[in-house]
């Protein structure tokens, strides 16, 4: 009977502890990892980087509002940030809240007064990208500048063989000596035959 007893009690003991571990196990695959406001804008920023410039006015490249969004939205979505972009009284805003908190930042700019809808409409546009741009600290990149910072295609080196053709060519006229050195890397060797 006491053995019985001491079976019972020991399978007793195990059904709680196994209970307990798995209830742990569950708790542990509940809990997530909860970011603050700062730390998910944090993230998001890393992940934006710089914009872009995609637009000429005036003789000068910017990044226009649509690039801008395009570059930020789905990353602050990512990290669980809502983009609101709402016209308050006068100005225009730009706010990033924190979809679990309700944290937020905002950046307003006050529209000027006296303009025609045309006009208006185009201050808002206007006015939305500086505010986004104000509100993510964003930078813009010059295509045009990077284009420049990438190192030219190196031309392809030509045979003596083809070097021989390409003089014949020349001298016949159906080929020219700027062709031949726009198209083909020349060593000094078949520089000097020409």
């Amino acid at each position: 009977m006491q053995n019985f007893l001491n079976f019972t009690e020991n399978n007793s003991f195990m059904e709680k502890q196994l209970i307990s571990s798995s209830e742990k196990i569950r708790q542990a695959n509940e809990v997530q990892v909860t970011l603050s406001f700062h730390q998910k804008l944090h993230r998001a920023k890393l992940a934006i980087g710089k914009v872009s410039k995609n637009a000429t006015s005036h003789h000068s490249k910017y990044a226009n509002l649509n690039a801008i969004i395009e570059a930020v939205e789905p990353i602050l979505l990512e990290n669980g940030l809502l983009l609101l972009q709402p016209i308050q009284g006068n100005s225009v805003c730009t706010q990033i809240i924190d979809i679990d908190s309700g944290d937020k930042i905002e950046s307003c700019m006050e529209l000027p007064a006296g303009m025609n809808p045309q006009q208006q409409g185009s201050a808002i546009t206007y006015y939305r990208r500086y505010t986004l741009q104000s509100t993510l600290s964003l930078q813009a990149v010059d295509d045009d500048g990077a284009a420049a910072s990438k190192s030219a295609p190196t031309k392809p080196p030509i045979t003596d063989e083809r070097l021989t053709d390409a003089i014949t060519a020349i001298e016949k006229g159906t080929y020219s000596l700027e062709k031949l050195k726009d198209q083909f890397s020349l060593t000094k060797e078949q520089e000097a035959k020409l």
